[in-house]
């Protein structure tokens, strides 16, 4: 796919000088005066989006070349020329949502360089690093929805080069977290001032070429298609409202007379061709399945699962409310190797190229860390002849399976799958119980998990991050790991609010929904 394609008209010529003043100054050999008079001279008017297809056009990919860009003298050189002023856009718009990410994570910076300034209270540092990694949601959406898209009109340098220095941020602020966790407070301080520095360029360079060149390239219908893919994977800090019903077409009316149609459907469904596609029937290997069940059946397994076909195309993933990792539809029919970093690359190309030659038939990885442990498994997918069909990765949180012991042969509804006691415990025990629900209980203590207080109490989940910033990751993508594990003594490590301080503000909120019911 040419970028220039969706593009107003770019000369080639303009650009290769715009890239030759920008690498003499880069290197030192012209002065930021002399690179400003040539660039008035030569090149006259810059448009961010002329910068990012001269990059796409005229330059071979060096590795790490994103890191090593210093963007703000990029910005000084086009200073006079360019316009990297913010669009005036709806709050709502995609893009916009990116540029209000951007100023909360500025706001986060500057209370790093705050806080630097004073000893440090562990908890102070914990609570500000809890609401940092929300950041994680904002690259997430950008790579998979914005790059994507990117990607298919011939633009695919953000894939291919600033992924890498989405993840070198994202990786900084982990190992960052990490040493304060650990009481390494000389080599955490030490980092601080890099990672305001390098958040700084990544922000800058989102906003001074990726944003303007995406308003350029991608038309309001497309942005409006991305709405909903964004709201799947989530934001970090902001809140959109009314993200998801924007489609305002109302259904075209039918002259067609309602019994023929019905005759005509049911006609053509007998015999396979057109009705209604989620009631037609389908012989599947080993049994009788409609579209609606098929789906069904996906979205409930407890894996997770992805097929990429064998020309290397992602075809299919499983839309689970357990998710581990985001998706969007965006990543359909996208090359697998645009959907990882550059630095994995290499690894999905062996998989593949091992599966495809038959040497092999399966690896897997897993992620083992305190209270997570998911397990990674890919298996060549042939057909009835051996011929090589694709690649299937399946994904599974496995925690709770590695803490089991001994045997169950016996019905048992366990807090553990449910959340909640069964009708007879409630009958045997005291109305005054601190947690109690028509149907459910559960007594609180040290020991109580918060999976099982929000599904009798969901809107606790809502309440307790304005009470406590701490709990802010509650709504957060990695929630759907922490919270089955999260106890409350660990709330009370995490935010520093005692055990009994905690159980005191559930018991206030309980109450206050007793009372609303």
């Amino acid at each position: 796919m040419d970028m220039k394609k969706h593009l107003p008209h770019v000369d080639l010529e303009k650009l290769g000088k715009i890239l030759e003043i920008k690498e003499e100054y880069q290197r030192g050999d012209i002065s930021l005066e002399e690179g400003r008079t040539r660039i008035r001279e030569q090149v006259g008017k810059i448009y961010p989006y002329e910068i990012a297809l001269a990059e796409q056009e005229l330059k071979t990919i060096e590795e790490n070349e994103c890191h090593k860009e210093d963007i703000q003298k990029m910005i000084e050189l086009f200073d006079e020329v360019m316009d990297t002023s913010r669009p005036n856009l709806p709050l709502n718009h995609p893009i916009m949502c990116y540029y209000r990410e951007n100023e909360e994570m500025r706001r986060f910076m500057l209370s790093i360089e705050d806080l630097v300034q004073y000893p440090i209270i562990k908890n102070q540092w914990l609570e500000l690093y809890d609401q940092i990694a929300a950041f994680r949601t904002h690259l997430s959406r950008k790579q998979n929805q914005l790059y994507s898209i990117l990607e298919q009109k011939g633009f695919d340098r953000p894939t291919t080069t600033m992924w890498l220095l989405d993840d070198f941020v994202r990786d900084e602020i982990r190992d960052a977290k990490n040493l304060i966790e650990e009481d390494k407070e000389e080599e955490f301080l030490a980092m601080q001032s890099t990672i305001v520095a390098d958040v700084r360029d990544l922000l800058q360079k989102e906003e001074s070429v990726l944003y303007p060149t995406a308003l350029a390239m991608i038309t309001p219908e497309e942005f409006e298609q991305m709405r909903l893919g964004d709201y799947e994977i989530g934001f970090a800090w902001i809140d959109v409202e009314n993200f998801q019903n924007t489609d305002k077409t109302e259904p075209q009316s039918t002259t067609v007379p309602d019994g023929f149609t019905s005759e005509l459907s049911a006609l053509l469904s007998k015999y396979g061709l057109g009705g209604d596609d989620t009631c037609r029937v389908f012989d599947v290997t080993t049994g009788k399945l409609s579209l609606e069940q098929i789906n069904l059946i996906y979205k409930h397994l407890p894996i997770d699962i992805s097929y990429v076909d064998e020309n290397e195309l992602v075809r299919f993933y499983s839309d689970t409310n357990h998710r581990i990792f985001p998706r969007s539809k965006n990543v359909i029919g996208r090359d697998v190797k645009n959907c990882h970093p550059r630095t994995s690359v290499h690894l999905v190309e062996e998989i593949i190229a091992k599966f495809r030659s038959g040497e092999q038939d399966s690896v897997d990885f897993w992620i083992n860390k305190p209270g997570v442990f998911i397990y990674i498994y890919y298996v060549a997918v042939r057909d009835s002849e051996g011929r090589f069909r694709g690649v299937l990765e399946m994904m599974q949180d496995c925690n709770r399976i590695r803490e089991l012991q001994g045997s169950r042969t016996l019905l048992t509804w366990s807090n553990d799958m449910q959340g909640v006691k069964s009708m007879e415990a409630k009958k045997s025990t005291p109305d005054d119980t601190p947690a109690t629900r028509e149907g459910s209980i559960i007594e609180l203590s040290a020991n109580t998990r918060l999976q099982d207080l929000f599904k009798i109490y969901p809107k606790l989940r809502q309440d307790l991050p304005s009470m406590n910033s701490a709990f802010k990751m509650l709504n957060s993508p990695l929630a759907r790991i922490i919270i089955p594990k999260a106890t409350i003594a660990m709330m009370s490590e995490r935010s520093g609010i005692s055990i009994d301080g905690i159980l005191s503000m559930l018991n206030e909120l309980i109450a206050k929904y007793k009372r609303e019911e």
